[in-house]
């Protein structure tokens, strides 16, 4: 599935309260964290350096270009950024070939919004191959369409992907609702200006004005996320 989608070609929000529901992918509709880390933790490895655990919570969910950074910093690995991320996506792409697992309540979560007829987009900071090969697991029919951060000059945690996506949709970001894992992605929601409810993966995210946090999708249904919008408008 491609994000290449004109504005014309999406079909305008028009629910008065809630008009659109933007989800993140990794560790939020399926648990492929682990199997970033893993292919991070390979890869260096292969490089002769060994990444402690304690660096797992620093670069989680985070723009690979910043997770990277810090990596190369700490362990003066000898490759280019360029160079690391090509590696870490091939290696990423072999581990989540034979599929990976939905998070708890992600299937019926979309099966809901599906019913209600409530559009929904996928956002990630993943590169257009690792959605690609996502959605072999996830299923494209569940989204208008996905937007992959390679796909964006400023990927999260800057606003620009939501504000795309729900311009995308004809919505107004304000009575969009997005679905994230991260104090990164939440950053991202935030400043454009939707309200966000966050399933921490492995990241702490305390609750804020605007912001809901929820122990599993499985407390997330239609209702629940309308009443959200009521609640601010």
């Amino acid at each position: 599935m491609t994000s290449g989608i004109p504005a014309t070609e999406i079909r305008p929000a028009r629910e008065a309260g809630l008009q659109a529901v933007l989800l993140d992918m990794d560790g939020t509709l399926v648990d492929t964290e682990g199997f970033w880390w893993n292919a991070e933790v390979e890869v260096f490895a292969e490089l002769g350096h060994v990444l402690d655990d304690t660096h797992r919570e620093v670069v989680v969910g985070g723009p690979m270009a910043r997770s990277l950074g810090h990596l190369i910093s700490v362990t003066g690995a000898d490759a280019t950024l360029a160079e690391l991320s090509t590696l870490i996506n091939l290696r990423f792409v072999e581990l989540i070939g034979r599929g990976v697992p939905l998070m708890p309540g992600a299937q019926r979560l979309l099966t809901d919004l599906a019913a209600h007829g409530v559009p929904a987009a996928l956002v990630s900071a993943s590169h257009r191959r690792i959605i690609d090969a996502v959605m072999l697991s996830l299923g494209s029919r569940h989204f208008a369409f996905s937007l992959a951060g390679d796909e964006i000059e400023r990927t999260k945690p800057h606003p620009d992907p939501y504000l795309l996506a729900a311009a995308r949709l004809g919505a107004d970001p304000t009575r969009c609702v997005v679905v994230e894992d991260t104090p990164t992605g939440v950053a991202a929601a935030e400043a454009a200006g939707c309200r966000v409810v966050a399933v921490p993966s492995i990241a702490a995210i305390a609750p804020a004005p605007g912001r809901t946090v929820v122990t599993s999708l499985e407390r997330v249904d239609v209702p629940f996320l309308r009443s959200l919008i009521t609640t601010v408008h």
